[in-house]
C-alpha cells in the first residue's frame, strides 16, 4: 500500500489517463478526489474561483493535498496556423497551460505548509516535438514542461518534487476531438507501432506521485514508444 495515508487530488480523473491514475492511486491505498467538469467535484480549471472552491471542498472531504496529479486538457482545433481560430487557441491555452497554473498555485500553500508534496503535469510530445495542425496543443504542452521545471526549482527546499510526463498518443477519449488523419499520423511516428495505454502511463505517474521519487525533480519523463528523441 504505496500511498497509505496520503490524499491527491487529480484533475480530468473521469476519463483517460487521470481515470486510470486514481483507480491506482486508490488501489494502493490514497484517499482520491477527482476535479472534473462533468463529476467528482465539478470543477473549472480555467476558473481561478472555482479551482479554489475545489480545493476548499477537497479539505473538506480529505483534509489536505499531498499529490497533485494534472491530466485534464483538450487537444484544441487541428488546423494549420494559417486559418487557426482565434477562440480556438484561447480556449486551448487556457485549459491545457492556464488551468495547469491554476491548480499548482491553489495547491502549493497546502504542500509548503506541511513540507511535502508530489506534483505530476501531464504534457504531451507534442511540447518537445511540435506536431504539424496542432499549434496551440504543442505550445501549450511545451509551456506546461517550463512551467514545471520552474516550479520545481522554487519548491524543492519544502520536500515538493514536481515533474512532467510526456506521452505520445493515448487512445482515451480525446481521439473523438481529432481527425482520423491526425490520429494516423501520430501512430505513424511511435516505433512500437501501437498507442500507449492509460494504465502504462498510470503506472510512470504513480511512481512520480510516490514517495520513492524523491530526488528526481524537474525532469521530464517520456512515455512515448520511442517517438521520444530528446
Amino acid at each position: 500500500m504505496r500511498f497509505a495515508g496520503r490524499r491527491a487530488v487529480v484533475t480530468g480523473g473521469m476519463s483517460g489517463i487521470g481515470e486510470a491514475v486514481a483507480r491506482r492511486l486508490l488501489s494502493e491505498g490514497c484517499k482520491v478526489v477527482v476535479w472534473d467538469v462533468t463529476g467528482g467535484i465539478k470543477t473549472d480549471i480555467t476558473d481561478y474561483a472555482s479551482v479554489e472552491a475545489a480545493v476548499a471542498e477537497t479539505m473538506k472531504q480529505i483534509g489536505s493535498i499531498d499529490i497533485l496529479v494534472n491530466s485534464a486538457g483538450i487537444t484544441g482545433p487541428t488546423v494549420p496556423v494559417n486559418g487557426f481560430p482565434l477562440d480556438g487557441w484561447d480556449k486551448t491555452i487556457a485549459v491545457n497551460l492556464n488551468g495547469t497554473f491554476f491548480t499548482n498555485r491553489a495547491v502549493l500553500p497546502l504542500m509548503i505548509a506541511q513540507n511535502y508534496g508530489r506534483i505530476v503535469n501531464v504534457a504531451s510530445i507534442a511540447g518537445k516535438e511540435g506536431n504539424p495542425n496542432a499549434s496551440a496543443y504543442s505550445a501549450s504542452k511545451a509551456a506546461v514542461i517550463g512551467f514545471t521545471k520552474s516550479l520545481a526549482k522554487e519548491t524543492a527546499q519544502y520536500n515538493i518534487t514536481a515533474n512532467s510526463v510526456t506521452p505520445a498518443a493515448v487512445r482515451t477519449p480525446i481521439f473523438d476531438q481529432m481527425p482520423q488523419s491526425h490520429i494516423d499520423f501520430m501512430l505513424s511516428r511511435i516505433p512500437k507501432g501501437r498507442f500507449g495505454t492509460v494504465e502504462e502511463n498510470a503506472a510512470l505517474i504513480c511512481f512520480l506521485a510516490s514517495e520513492e521519487c524523491s530526488f528526481s525533480t524537474g525532469a521530464v519523463f517520456d512515455i512515448s514508444g520511442g517517438r521520444a528523441t530528446y
